[in-house]
């Protein structure tokens, strides 16, 4: 119907304005996802403005510096990139003051996004503050939890145990949102015929010594002798090491000596597969561990960096285990063979079982079968949840606790 005759039309809702920063590959994907997730869920138009990657300028993002900018590689680099970041921020801090946005949402890297969210909050405390992605309060450092209270309104947390550390910490409301690969769970699980060849022999072992430098250099000696000595134990592997693109000269130079040599790739889609079809892995220390666990890998896990390193390391964690997968579950289900223990003999002697059907293969296969209820995997996109703590926020007032997908705040 068209309006009647001397009546107006309806003037149309004023847009929202949400300021997002993320300063990662990782954040930028979170943001990217974030911001289709609120423009499909708002009745509002929106307009975003802020800090982001290519995947969020693909999103309506056009970004204030260059994401490439904020990738700092060694200590070395630290004080020749430092005045060109405190720049940054303060310009940002400066935009989010001029926009008065909507919302303010600190995407991930909280060292930077958490610095100019303070700021913000000390200029203007009326712009709500939302952190996406919690920082690790668990593992070291939980002051932060209680200091980010006084200026950060909502967390929206990856890990289903992170709103309980926050509330014993006295940190901000903190809501379980879900983490982004219970979104990839079906790409990471095999089909009829990849079962089959992870079940067939040779059995593929997946090697995993990180995607930073300093973890090739750490691990990439150790993991293949590792493979030499387990092929000693139980006869031929197929050895896979997947890694990223920046590191594929390192890694292939850092591999080229072993006893066992490996197939490295590098594509996404390769390494999906190569998660399909493993029987087992050995991985460093880190979120590839929850990967491993949802795609039902079996695995022994090590850390090592230098002596330095862990004494401080030694001092600063306090957690019954640095394994992400352990964490998560609630057990200390995955060896984890740290510093000195990380030995290519005693990898060897707990990786070997797990290649076989035994009780310490089948124990890990059990506890990652829990993930889906515990990380609530299919039961809702991490970022509609998201969206919907940002929006509640906008509105100003609390998250309803009974909607699809909020943990009740206590």
């Amino acid at each position: 119907m068209t309006p009647a005759a001397g009546a107006s039309a309806p003037e149309p809702p004023e847009a929202l304005n949400i300021f997002l920063v993320a300063t990662e590959s990782s954040g930028d994907r979170l943001g990217a996802a974030l911001m289709r997730a609120l423009r499909k869920r708002s009745d509002r138009p929106i307009r975003f403005s802020g800090v982001g990657g290519h995947e969020m300028e693909e999103a309506g993002l056009q970004s204030l510096h260059p994401i490439d900018d904020f990738s700092i590689i060694g200590f070395a680099a630290i004080p020749r990139r430092l005045p060109k970041l405190l720049r940054y921020k303060r310009q940002t801090v400066q935009e989010v003051l001029r926009q008065h946005p909507d919302a303010f949402v600190a995407v991930d890297s909280p060292s930077y996004t958490l610095r100019v969210a303070r700021d913000v909050h000390a200029a203007d405390p009326s712009i709500p503050i939302i952190d996406y992605v919690s920082p690790t309060v668990w593992a070291w450092r939980p002051w932060r939890a209680r200091k980010m209270r006084g200026y950060v309104d909502h967390i929206l947390a990856l890990l289903p145990f992170e709103p309980e550390v926050h509330r014993r910490l006295g940190g901000p409301p903190c809501t379980y949102v879900g983490h982004p690969l219970s979104e990839e769970a079906q790409l990471l699980r095999p089909n009829a015929e990849e079962q089959r060849r992870r079940q067939a022999d040779p059995p593929v072992i997946l090697a995993l010594p990180g995607s930073r430098g300093s973890e090739i250099d750490h691990h990439a000696a150790i993991f293949g002798e590792t493979l030499a000595r387990l092929r000693q134990r139980i006869g031929p592997i197929e050895a896979i090491v997947p890694t990223v693109p920046r590191q594929l000269a390192r890694v292939a130079a850092a591999t080229a000596g072993w006893a066992v040599r490996p197939r490295v790739v590098v594509e996404p889609a390769e390494k999906r597969a190569a998660l399909r079809i493993a029987r087992a892995a050995l991985a460093k220390s880190g979120t590839v561990t929850l990967e491993l666990a949802v795609a039902g890998v079996p695995m022994v896990a090590a850390y090592r960096v230098s002596g330095f390193e862990a004494m401080i390391l030694r001092r600063l964690i306090h957690v019954p285990s640095v394994i992400l997968a352990n964490l998560v579950i609630g057990e200390n289900i995955v060896p984890e063979l740290l510093q000195e223990e990380c030995t290519a003999e005693g990898l060897a002697a707990r990786l070997a079982p797990i290649v076989a059907d035994t009780p310490e293969r089948r124990r890990q296969l059990d506890a990652f079968a829990r993930l889906d209820a515990i990380m609530e995997i299919g039961v809702r996109a991490p970022a509609a949840r998201a969206a919907d703590i940002v929006l509640a926020a906008l509105r100003g007032r609390p998250h309803d606790a009974d909607a699809p997908g909020a943990a009740a705040k206590k």
